[in-house]
């Protein structure tokens, strides 16, 4: 039975938690580091654990000899390469939540470190795993639209969302986390390097932070929405979707550990999470599309926007010989020569990621066993691929000019 100590249990981390605890007899909650008190406390009696496998911060926990097989890193997104690189040294293998890093520097000492110590190394870029997805990959390696042309994808991060992680939450303001790209759609650039499966070459970026501003905030309009006058007109009350919605579930669950009304309330009198989404500390863009020129003149337009009323993507990849037209639950392939289109419906799956992050662990510990880590799909290398590009956009859209992928080295 492996082993796995997970430092960092927040969202994500619980939900490693939980797939690694139910993964029994092939693997066990070993340890955990989570600095919130009252987190920790719940979490060392749910998974039955000694206090000397209970720690407060990862730091803490590197401190130690190596007490546990594997690694799971789910700290927040600037907290990655210390705990990697610390954890790599000791001998751990490791399951990383992605982003790999915030910089790029620190991306490529993560895969420096992987392939000096040979550990066993996935990255949790979800879409790759996602059942829907990995048809569309399916079918572009058929063949049966023949050679890829241009591909649109959209991420529709919905309104609720933005206003929950990206304006109010952990990820708003960039110096506490990173930015818009790196931190949501990491998954969405890597997706498309996996089934374009050639070389970027190029890449240029447009956004901005539009909307959640103070200069759109509606008049008269209060600092937090417990007292605000226009408060229930507003679509981004927090009342409405941290008290009377369902607390027990993310979003609503996130701003307390007590799900009773009465603390959600006084958790958003009080917390982030109450505050007015026009009068926030928060600095990521709310909208923003990346066009990238693959290898073989493939052209590739990605938007992220925060402004669609429910979440997921939609894709269109266009062939010589097809097309397919995706959107999460259904792939439609379209083929020319016979005029045909054909619909492939896919069932919908229970789990984080539309069953994605269970297959993510699932292949992980098979690996942990066979010491065979070929059949990860997002391992170190692929995963500095596809970062390189997204740091290349991102320079792109603050500098405003197109960048050449050869500034942007895969190794270190």
């Amino acid at each position: 039975m492996k082993k796995i100590a997970v430092l960092g249990c927040g969202g994500r981390g619980q939900g490693f938690l939980e797939m690694f605890h139910a993964a029994a007899p092939k693997a066990v909650v070993g340890a955990i580091a989570e600095p919130r008190d009252d987190v920790r406390k719940q979490l060392a009696e749910k998974y039955k654990l000694s206090p000397k496998m209970v720690f407060r911060t990862w730091q803490e926990f590197v401190k130690q000899p190596k007490m546990a097989d594997a690694v799971c890193i789910s700290t927040m997104d600037r907290d990655h390469v210390d705990p990697a690189l610390a954890c790599m040294k000791l001998g751990y293998d490791m399951l990383l939540e992605k982003p790999m890093a915030v910089t790029l520097k620190d991306c490529q000492a993560i895969e420096a470190a992987q392939r000096k110590s040979k550990c066993i190394f996935g990255v949790c870029h979800s879409l790759r795993y996602i059942k829907g997805f990995t048809k569309v990959k399916e079918v572009i390696d058929s063949g049966v639209i023949g050679r890829i042309m241009s591909v649109n994808l959209t991420e529709q991060v919905a309104w609720w969302h933005q206003a929950h992680s990206f304006v109010r939450g952990n990820w708003g303001n960039e110096s506490r986390s990173s930015f818009m790209l790196l931190a949501k759609s990491c998954h969405d650039i890597d997706y498309l390097q996996y089934i374009i499966d050639r070389k970027c070459l190029k890449v240029s970026s447009f956004g901005s932070l539009s909307y959640f501003t103070k200069k759109n905030a509606p008049k008269g309009a209060s600092e937090r929405c417990v007292d605000c006058p226009v408060e229930r007109t507003c679509a981004y009350s927090a009342i409405k979707q941290y008290v009377y919605g369902n607390r027990n579930h993310w979003p609503a669950a996130s701003c307390s550990t007590d799900h009773s009304a009465e603390a959600h309330m006084e958790a958003i009198r009080t917390g982030p999470y109450g505050r007015c989404v026009y009068k926030c500390d928060n600095d990521v863009v709310d909208h923003q599309t990346v066009n990238m020129l693959f290898e073989d003149d493939i052209t590739v337009v990605f938007t992220m926007t925060a402004f669609t009323q429910g979440g997921g993507r939609y894709m269109r990849v266009h062939g010589t010989l097809g097309e397919i037209w995706f959107e999460e639950d259904t792939v439609t392939v379209k083929t020319y020569a016979d005029n045909n289109s054909a619909a492939i419906h896919i069932g919908s799956e229970p789990g984080g990621h539309g069953g994605g992050d269970q297959r993510i662990v699932d292949e992980w510990i098979d690996a942990l066993y066979s010491r065979d880590d070929s059949r990860l799909v997002a391992n170190a290398q692929e995963s500095l691929k596809s970062h390189a590009v997204v740091f290349a956009a991102e320079r792109s859209r603050r500098e405003g000019k197109m960048m050449d992928m050869a500034e942007f080295s895969c190794t270190k």
